[in-house]
């Protein structure tokens, strides 16, 4: 079988997805990567892929630069004629599925979160429900990776509630992810992984290490991410700089190597307003670590309040700092036994193996449905 896997970088599929590429390749299927060339495109080739570049505006709304992107997806699905079609992100799941139509195909789409055109209600949000009320009237199985983003878009009748799937997350491969011996910082190191973006919940993060910067306490609060500043959607590097100066985040800049720098932490804290189900927090936890997370969608699955970590109230810094109080104010035992909890979530719900098995299943019935017909084709 020819399985394309279509999202909006070169570097997510790497990062994200090698785990499922290396399952269907050791399968026998050929594997054929769709995606803006970066510099991870040559790593996939590597790994025994084909690989096909294209032009994608992630951010923008542009209607002419979307529809050009369907016609360069619309080319190579007539040119690799794949017989499954793996698509992630909002773009590659709407103008992918509509690039697919003329061909027969096994359509699989994964809705990873639902980006901030959910999370607000303006003109950009209106048009997202509608092509995807429009586009996923044809995939054959999509994906959710929480039961709350699937129910929203089934209520909204977005989607017909047969045709969906739930998985956890992307999975995380535990063997690349393990905990380290258990040692406090001298120097309470709190982490926060994600883009700076203002509905990651930066803003808190930085107001709740001030609030408890100003209690006296000996604490680190670190970043580890990409400045965002299109659209304004997040902080600038002038406010990232200020608070360097003022030694409110320590920000690392971006790394290929994140168990190194989550091993550095004590706590991992995202206070995003909505996930889908947020790859930081089950890296950390398969690092050990406990979390502070909010109460919302995505979120809020991967912690289980006062066993693994805390949830607390979304855009409330007072709120953020408080539990990452008392997170501090845990002796060493109380620290480790949380973070012991964060590894045993992450093996029994979020372990990459039960992601590919979900996707190898649906393939593999696929394939079977298709040997049967041409059987019965044989036989008439």
């Amino acid at each position: 079988m020819k399985v394309a896997i279509v999202i909006n970088t070169s570097w997510n599929i790497y990062n994200f997805r090698r785990g499922l590429v290396e399952a269907l390749i050791k399968e026998g299927h050929q594997v054929v990567a769709i995606a803006p060339k970066d510099d991870y495109s040559e790593y996939l080739k590597e790994m025994g892929c084909e690989f096909y570049p294209v032009t994608l505006s992630n951010k923008g709304t542009n209607p002419l630069q979307d529809f050009y992107y369907m016609y360069q997806l619309f080319n190579i699905y007539r040119k690799i004629k794949p017989n499954v079609i793996l698509q992630y992100t909002i773009k590659p799941n709407i103008y992918g599925t509509f690039a697919s139509l003329p061909f027969k195909c096994l359509i699989i789409n994964n809705v990873s979160g639902l980006g901030t055109v959910f999370l607000h209600n303006n003109i950009s949000s209106r048009i997202a429900k509608f092509l995807y009320r429009l586009s996923f009237r044809f995939p054959k199985k999509v994906f959710f990776q929480n039961n709350d983003d699937r129910e929203l878009f089934v209520n909204n009748s977005l989607i017909q509630q047969k045709i969906t799937g739930l998985l956890p997350g992307s999975g995380i491969p535990l063997d690349k992810f393990t905990p380290m011996p258990f040692k406090r910082n001298e120097t309470f190191t709190f982490l926060m992984v994600g883009r700076l973006l203002y509905d990651k919940g930066i803003m808190e993060y930085a107001q709740a290490s001030k609030i408890l910067q100003e209690k006296g306490l000996k604490i680190k609060c670190m970043v580890l991410g990409k400045i965002e500043t299109q659209k304004n959607l997040g902080v600038s590097l002038e406010m990232v700089e200020e608070w360097q100066k003022n030694n409110i985040i320590e920000y690392l800049g971006t790394s290929d190597n994140v168990p190194a720098v989550l091993a550095k932490a004590d706590c991992v804290v995202l206070p995003s307003y909505r996930e889908g189900t947020p790859r930081s927090l089950l890296e950390a936890s398969a690092m050990a670590k406990p979390l502070v997370a909010t109460d919302v969608v995505g979120c809020k699955e991967t912690v289980d309040n006062g066993k693994n970590g805390y949830l607390c109230e979304v855009k409330n810094a007072e709120d953020l700092a408080e539990k990452m109080l008392q997170i501090y104010n845990l002796d060493d035992e109380s620290l480790k036994k949380m973070g012991e909890e964060s590894r045993k979530k992450v093996e029994n719900e979020f372990d990459e193996k039960i992601v590919i098995k979900k996707y190898l299943d649906t393939i593999n019935a696929y394939q079977a449905l298709l040997e049967k017909k041409k059987n019965r084709s044989n036989k008439n």
